[in-house]
């Protein structure tokens, strides 16, 4: 089910998250469900969107759903285990804020993850684009936004802007 997502302002996207702790209950399978359903429907209205976090549907749980390079999958309960000490600027927006804006940010170059799948730890190492993304959507998940991390606050771009190639 496509779920509504919490735009910037709603007090649930400054909350920590609780970890998921029952991996096999049918309210985990919905709201799996409807994280994929609703980033799929975010990435056809905007024209972008890789990844999506429970606290952005209103859910408090400790759960995103990635969908970028051929890796599609939830993650539950995702901890970043190692971050490299390499840092890169990126450009980062975000579906809370209807992807209308775009901030400056840095990010570990690499970072290596663990979560879990079907009550199975999983790890998974990511690098440039995908590093970036797992940083963005775990931040979500302990009440961090993209503005949090603005480098520097004068350098905020329009959507509009930015697809006229602004970098």
């Amino acid at each position: 089910m496509i779920r509504p997502i919490l735009q910037l302002g709603n007090a649930n996207l400054r909350k920590k998250s609780s970890p998921v702790r029952d991996f096999k209950g049918d309210d985990l399978a919905q709201l799996i469900e409807d994280l994929s359903d609703t980033l799929e429907d975010a990435r056809k209205r905007f024209g972008y969107g890789r990844g999506i976090a429970a606290p952005q549907i209103g859910e408090l749980k400790r759960i995103v759903f990635i969908d970028m390079q051929g890796f599609k999958s939830p993650l539950i309960n995702p901890k970043i285990t190692l971050a490299s000490d390499a840092v890169f600027e990126v450009w980062d927006s975000c579906f809370s804020f209807n992807v209308e804006f775009f901030v400056l940010v840095d990010r570990h170059r690499s970072v290596k993850v663990e979560y879990f799948v079907k009550g199975k730890k999983q790890v998974i190492c990511a690098e440039g684009d995908f590093s970036e993304l797992l940083q963005h959507e775990i931040d979500h998940l302990d009440g961090v936004l993209a503005t949090d991390r603005m480098k520097d606050r004068k350098r905020i771009v329009i959507r509009s802007e930015w697809e006229k190639g602004f970098k």
